[in-house]
C-alpha cells in the first residue's frame, strides 16, 4: 500500500498524453474553418469530432477482435510500451494525410486523416491509462491520471493557438478579420507526424514496463480480498458497464461544450472565427488548471502543504494560459476576471479530498450549475460559464476510469479497451448538440450537457456502493493521510 511512484517511468509515459490533448483541442479550430470553407451546417462540421472520436471505438473493437483471435490479451502479448509505440506510428500516418488533403482541399481526406490519428490514439490510451494507475500506489492512481491529464491539457492549451496561427498566420493577431487558408494546415501536421515517430522510438528504448501484474493490483485496491469478484469477463462487472456509459457521456459533454463554443461566440457575440482561439484555449486550459490542482495529491506531502498548494497551483496553471496567449499576442485583459471563477474549482477540490467518487459527484453537480448559468445569461457571463465547464470536467476522466476498472484484475486491459471504445461519445454528443443547435439555437443546445452531467452524478453514487460491496473503499484506502 506504500508503493512509491516510479517518476522516471511516469515522466516518459505522460508525453503521449500531451499529443492526445494537442490534436483534440486543435479540432475545435478546424471545425469552424471547415464550416466556412466547405459551407457546412453546424451538424456537418461536427463530422470532424465524429471521425476523430468514433475512431477510438473502432480501434478498441479491433483490439478486442485481435485479442480474441490470438487467444490472449494483445498488450500482454506485444508489451505495453511496444503497443504505445505502434499506436504513435499509426497516428503519424494519419497526420501525413493532411498534406494531400490540404493540397486538394478535400474535407473527406482531412476527416480520414483525423480518423487514422484517432485509431492510433486508441491503442495508446488502452495501454497508457492502466500504466499510469499501476506505476505507484493504487490508492493514488486516479491522482496520477489527473497529473497526466494536466500534461494533456498543456497540449490542449497551446494546440488551438498554434493551429490558429498556422491557418490564419501570425499577422492575423490584431486584424479585424483574416481569411483562412486550408493549405497552410499541412505544415504543422507534418511536423506533428515526425514528432510521433521520434517519441515512438524513444518509447521503444525507454524503461516503461512491457508487462504489469494486474491480479496483484486488484488485491492492493481491496480492503477485503475475500469480497473481490472473479468474473469470467470484464463486462460482467457492474462498475465497468455503468462506467462505459459514464465515459461516453463525460467525453461527450467535454468535447461538445468546446466544439460548439466557436459557433456560439460567432452567433451571439459576433466574434469572428479567427478570433476564437483564446476562448477555446481557455476552455482547455481550464482542464489543465483543474488537473494540475487535483494532481498535487499524488505527492507524499503533509496535509498542510497540500492545502497551500491547492490554492497556489491553479493560479500557476492560469498564469501559464495568460503567458502563452500573451506570447501569441492575444489581448488577455478580458480573461482576468476568470481568476474568480477558479475559486469554485478550489472549493470543490478541497471538499473531494482526492476520493474519486466524491470528486465525480461534486464536479458533475458544478458542471450542471455552470451550464444552467450559461443558458440563463448572455454576453461574457454566459461565455465564462460555458468555459468553466472545462474546470469541472478536468478530473472526471480519471475518476470514472479508476472507479470503472477497480477490482477487474486480469480483465483490466479488456476493461480499459471497452472504456476507450466509449470515447466515441465526443463525436456523437457533439453532433447531437450541433443538430439541436440547427433546430433551436446554439445557446440552449447546451441542455445536452446538463443531461450528461446528471448521469455522471448518478454514477458517482452507484459506483461507490458497488465497489464497497466488493471490498473496495477509497475512503478507507486514503484514510492514512493525503489529499
Amino acid at each position: 500500500m506504500n508503493q512509491k511512484t516510479n517518476w522516471p517511468q511516469f515522466s516518459t509515459l505522460i508525453s503521449v498524453f500531451f499529443f492526445w490533448g494537442f490534436v483534440a483541442a486543435s479540432n475545435d479550430i478546424l471545425i469552424p474553418v471547415f464550416q466556412e470553407k466547405f459551407q457546412l451546417s453546424a451538424a456537418q462540421s461536427q463530422l470532424v469530432s465524429v471521425a476523430f472520436y468514433v475512431a477510438y471505438t473502432i480501434g478498441s473493437l479491433i483490439y478486442v477482435a485481435i485479442s480474441s483471435a490470438v487467444g490472449s490479451d494483445l498488450l500482454n502479448k506485444i508489451g505495453y510500451k511496444n503497443g504505445i509505440a505502434i499506436g504513435l506510428i499509426i497516428s503519424a500516418i494519419g497526420t501525413w494525410l493532411f498534406y494531400p488533403a490540404a493540397n486538394t482541399s478535400s474535407f473527406a481526406l482531412m476527416v480520414t486523416g483525423l480518423f487514422i490519428v484517432g485509431l492510433g490514439f486508441s491503442l495508446q490510451q488502452i495501454a497508457a491509462n492502466p500504466l499510469a494507475i499501476v506505476i505507484g500506489d493504487p490508492a493514488k492512481g486516479s491522482q496520477r491520471l489527473i497529473m497526466a491529464g494536466g500534461v494533456n491539457n498543456f497540449g490542449t492549451t497551446i494546440g488551438p493557438l498554434l493551429v490558429s496561427i498556422a491557418i490564419f498566420g501570425p499577422a492575423s493577431v490584431g486584424k479585424t478579420h483574416t481569411i483562412a487558408s486550408i493549405e497552410s494546415v499541412k505544415t504543422p501536421y507534418l511536423i506533428l507526424g515526425l514528432a510521433f515517430l521520434l517519441v515512438a522510438v524513444f518509447f521503444k528504448f525507454s524503461s516503461i514496463p512491457n508487462k504489469i501484474d494486474l491480479e496483484n493490483t486488484a488485491a492492493e485496491e481491496s480492503t477485503n480480498d475475500s469480497k473481490l469478484l472473479h468474473r469470467k469477463s470484464a463486462i460482467e462487472y457492474p462498475q465497468l458497464w455503468l462506467g462505459m456509459i459514464a465515459i461516453f457521456l463525460y467525453v461527450g459533454v467535454e468535447v461538445s461544450t468546446a466544439s460548439n463554443l466557436p459557433k456560439y461566440l460567432k452567433q451571439d457575440l459576433h466574434i469572428s472565427t479567427d478570433k476564437v482561439a483564446p476562448f477555446v484555449s481557455l476552455y482547455w486550459a481550464s482542464l489543465m488548471i483543474g488537473r494540475w490542482t487535483a494532481s498535487v495529491g499524488a505527492f507524499n506531502l503533509s496535509k498542510r502543504a497540500l492545502q497551500i498548494l491547492s490554492f497556489i497551483v491553479p493560479y500557476i496553471a492560469f498564469a501559464v494560459f495568460l503567458i502563452v496567449n500573451k506570447i501569441f499576442r492575444h489581448d488577455i485583459t478580458p480573461f482576468y476576471v476568470y481568476a474568480f471563477v477558479i475559486i469554485a474549482l478550489i472549493i470543490g477540490d478541497l471538499l473531494s479530498k482526492g476520493n474519486p467518487a466524491r470528486m465525480l459527484l461534486l464536479f458533475a453537480s458544478m458542471g450542471i450549475t455552470a451550464l444552467c448559468i450559461g443558458m440563463l445569461t448572455t454576453g461574457m457571463t454566459s461565455v465564462f460559464a460555458f468555459i468553466s465547464v472545462g474546470l469541472f470536467c478536468s478530473t472526471l476522466w480519471p475518476c470514472i476510469f479508476t472507479l470503472s476498472i477497480a477490482g477487474l484484475g486480469k480483465h483490466t486491459n479488456t476493461g480499459s479497451s471497452l472504456l476507450i471504445m466509449m470515447i466515441m461519445g465526443g463525436g456523437v454528443i457533439s453532433y447531437f448538440q450541433g443538430f439541436l443547435a440547427d433546430i433551436i439555437n446554439i445557446h440552449y443546445s447546451y441542455i445536452v450537457g446538463v443531461a450528461c452531467f446528471a448521469y455522471l452524478a448518478f454514477y458517482a453514487v452507484r459506483a461507490k456502493t458497488l465497489l464497497k460491496i466488493q471490498g473496495i473503499d477509497y475512503d478507507a484506502l486514503q484514510s492514512g493521510g493525503g489529499h
